[in-house]
């Protein structure tokens, strides 16, 4: 097992340095610069600004000169906000999206799981028809249209929840909802069809015959081999969660990570773009690397190997 988590923790380095370098080029490929958009800098001011943030440099010179920074953990300086940093950043952002994303992923499991067991036991009937229309529409829908479609029924026709904030507790309602509608849909379609065809198996039968209960036949020896699928997209699920929703953070007037990184997209702001991004990959990468491990507890057919 200890080789295999050096071994995997060598392709999550690798993998995150890739997507720091082509984050870097693509970011630079894009026309203007950072201090394009501010039309009302004299050109010395420009100028001096260019060369503080070291953008006078070559591409590979403005590359290694951030990777060494971060090696040290430093994701840089903003160069929209002076004096703030990407890190500020972050640990600003970042518990706010965490809080939302932790409430979405109980959320998101609290729906699903039950959702897809009930539709694969009641095959055909219309608690599975039920489940499913509204897992279709979950996962059809954008993010975006369900939340502006919550936030006029809810917050503006009805008045019953609040529309921006989290002043009160009843404002976590409306960005679960939208934020975690794909994820809860997704999953309960996954579980369904799992959890339908590991009852079609032959093990299933045997244990049917044998007189077992359907709740034992189900919950014993069903649901564990059902649940491998759901566990492997589970860890991208929670990543993505935990790291919020930057469109619904900005629907719903959230402090989190999603403001700072649209703002940084329309202001080219480099090093928020890539130091958000890589904070991104690295929760993914690890997630990933969790769910990996679990797989063993899961199943022991399954090896380190």
């Amino acid at each position: 097992m200890s080789a295999y988590i050096f071994k995997r923790m060598g392709m999550m380095i690798l993998t995150l340095l890739l997507i720091a370098v082509l984050v870097f080029f693509l970011m630079h490929a894009i026309p203007g610069g950072p201090f394009t958009a501010q039309r009302e800098l004299p050109p010395e001011v420009e100028k001096a600004l260019i060369e503080k943030y070291n953008l006078d440099d070559s591409l590979m010179e403005q590359l290694f000169h951030y990777l060494g920074g971060l090696l040290k953990g430093d994701l840089g300086h903003s160069f929209k906000y002076p004096g703030m940093r990407v890190n500020d950043f972050i640990r600003e952002g970042f518990p706010v999206s965490a809080r939302l994303g932790l409430i979405t992923i109980l959320f998101v499991l609290a729906a699903s799981i039950p959702m897809g067991i009930v539709a694969a036991l009641k095959n055909g009937k219309w608690q599975d028809v039920v489940s499913m229309i509204i897992a279709t529409i979950g996962v059809t829908i954008p993010s975006f249209v369900i939340a502006t479609l919550l936030m006029y029924i809810f917050s503006h026709k009805l008045g019953w929840l609040p529309a921006f904030g989290f002043d009160k507790p009843s404002g976590y309602i409306l960005p679960v909802v939208a934020l975690g509608g794909y994820s809860m849909s997704f999953l309960a379609r996954l579980m369904r069809s799992s959890l339908l065809e590991v009852l079609g198996q032959d093990y299933i039968r045997t244990a049917r015959a044998k007189g077992l209960s359907e709740y034992k036949v189900v919950v014993n020896h069903a649901l564990r081999n059902a649940m491998i699928p759901v566990i492997t997209v589970l860890g991208p699920t929670i990543a993505a969660l935990l790291t919020g929703s930057f469109v619904i953070e900005k629907i719903f007037a959230l402090p989190g990570m999603g403001k700072h990184f649209v703002t940084s997209i329309t202001n080219r702001d480099y090093t928020t773009i890539l130091g958000i991004t890589i904070f991104y990959a690295t929760f993914l990468v690890v997630m990933v690397f969790l769910v990996d491990i679990f797989y063993v507890l899961i199943d022991p057919r399954i090896k380190y190997e």
